[in-house]
C-alpha cells in the first residue's frame, strides 16, 4: 500500500481508494485525500467492544444491526471508518454502508485525532443527514450524544461516570461510561 500511496499523483478517486484494499492502517477518503491513522489502542478497542456488546442485543431487538469499523459513504468521495455504527438493513457483502442506511455513528476520540472527530466528521456526518452522532472520550468514558438539526448537530446530553446513558433512539439501550473502560 505504501507505494501505491507515495507514488499517486493528484487526488484520489473512491475508485482508486477502494482499490486498495484491507491495510492495517485505518484509511479514510475525504474530498480526494486520504486521511491515514495507525491502529487504533487496546483502550481504543476495548471501548469499542464494550460499547458495541452494550448494544448487540437492543439493534437486534430494533431490528437492526451494529458494526464496527466499517466503510461509510457519506457522498461520493468522502468514506470516512466510524468506530462504531446502528444500520438498518444492508447488504454485508457491499465494500460501502451507505449514509442513509446508518441511523447512529459513533466515534471514541483519540487524543491524536480529537480535532478530526469533533468538527471535520461531525459537520461530514451531520450533512450526510446521519441522525446521531455519539463522541466517547477515551480516558473518561464521557459519553456525548447528539441529534441533528438540519445540517449540523445539537448536543442532546452529557453522560460521565456514575451516570447512565438512556437511549430511547434509534435503540433502546442503557450504557454506563465506567463499564466501557478496561
Amino acid at each position: 500500500m505504501t507505494a501505491a500511496v507515495f507514488g499517486h499523483d493528484g487526488p484520489w478517486t473512491e475508485e482508486e481508494y477502494l482499490a486498495l484494499g484491507e491495510t492495517q492502517q485505518r484509511v479514510e477518503l475525504f474530498d480526494g485525500s486520504l486521511h491515514v491513522t495507525p491502529a487504533p489502542t487496546p483502550r481504543h478497542q476495548n471501548i469499542s467492544g464494550e460499547l458495541r456488546a452494550a448494544l448487540r442485543i437492543p439493534t437486534r431487538e430494533a431490528g437492526l444491526h451494529v458494526l464496527e469499523a466499517v466503510n461509510v459513504r457519506l457522498r461520493p468521495g468522502r468514506i470516512p471508518i466510524p468506530d462504531l455504527v446502528i444500520t438498518g438493513p444492508i447488504d454485508f457483502d457491499e465494500l460501502n454502508v451507505e449514509a442513509s442506511d446508518v441511523r447512529l455513528v459513533c466515534e471514541i476520540i483519540s487524543p491524536s485525532n480529537a480535532a478530526t472527530d469533533k468538527v471535520l466528521k461531525m459537520h461530514y456526518y451531520a450533512a450526510a443527514g446521519i441522525e446521531w452522532y455519539l463522541l466517547v472520550e477515551q480516558e473518561n468514558g464521557t459519553l456525548h450524544l447528539y441529534r441533528r438539526h438540519g445540517s449540523h448537530y445539537r448536543e442532546q446530553s452529557v453522560t460521565k461516570p456514575g451516570e447512565i446513558l438512556e437511549l430511547t433512539e434509534p435503540v433502546r439501550a442503557r450504557i454506563s461510561p465506567e463499564e466501557l473502560l478496561p
